[in-house]
């Protein structure tokens, strides 16, 4: 965008030139220039009144804009502290927010073919479909099997993977994993490796984790949310009562939704 699509913008007197406005646009990335510059505006505008209201309240400017305006934050801006009980409606009304992973046991052979190879590809999927089958009829065997065939080091220990969480398996094979029933899966997992012969021996789900232990976690989020809005008021009512010209903050929607 040229500097002569951006209009040059007054804040209390204090102009704000569309080259600058231009050179913040790089800053706020958006699906169209229109709102870049949007953004870019907004920005400075709010930066603007902010290093106003520190100076006019004698707060040194001249360090960085992060100290002065929490400078101002602090002297200007009422935070409660989430209560004891506040925390405790928050931990009963998101029951689901507060819960331990839910885990699968399981084990696997795991019949390795490179990924670009279609040929070895099929070859280790015919192989494994011939251990399913083994499987199938005597389940019992698994263990031996997976020493005799799998590629993975599980087969050490009969293939078994232990108790797997969410984020510790590639995501084709995690898919199947928390997916599919307990049981022996009817046919192959394809993932990036090869073929699994796979077993899911039990699922566990997730429990609801003690209020104490989630407490503080409660406490920081509320507080950082009231902190937030807090903030957001503030600066609504900087805009509010300021002269400025070149932007209308109304036709783009107000500061606080």
């Amino acid at each position: 965008m040229n500097n002569s699509d951006v209009n040059e913008i007054k804040v209390n007197g204090k102009v704000i030139d569309a080259e600058k406005i231009s050179e913040e646009m790089q800053y706020h990335p958006a699906n169209s220039q229109r709102e870049a510059m949007i953004n870019a505006a907004q920005a400075l505008i709010i930066g603007e009144l902010l290093k106003q209201k520190a100076s006019t309240s004698g707060i040194d400017t001249s360090v960085t804009e992060e100290d002065y305006t929490s400078q101002l934050f602090e002297r200007d801006i009422e935070r409660p502290q989430a209560s004891e009980q506040e925390c405790l409606t928050f931990y009963n009304n998101n029951p689901k927010k507060f819960m331990s992973a839910p885990l699968v046991e399981a084990r696997h052979i795991l019949i390795t073919a490179h990924e670009s190879d279609l040929s070895e590809r099929e070859q280790a999927k015919e192989k494994a479909n011939i251990i399913l089958q083994k499987l199938t009829d005597n389940k019992n065997s698994f263990e031996e099997l997976a020493k005799m065939h799998s590629s993975c080091p599980s087969k050490e220990v009969g293939g078994s993977l232990g108790q797997l969480s969410k984020g510790q398996t590639v995501p084709e094979f995690e898919k199947v994993l928390f997916l599919a029933d307990v049981g022996l899966q009817n046919q192959p997992v394809e993932s990036r490796y090869g073929f699994h012969v796979l077993d899911i021996v039990n699922r566990i789900d997730g429990e609801r984790l003690p209020f104490e232990h989630v407490k503080n976690d409660i406490r920081n989020y509320l507080n950082e949310k009231v902190k937030r809005k807090a903030i957001a008021q503030y600066i609504q009512v900087l805009i509010d009562d300021a002269d400025i010209e070149g932007f209308d903050f109304q036709a783009v929607g107000p500061l606080l939704q």
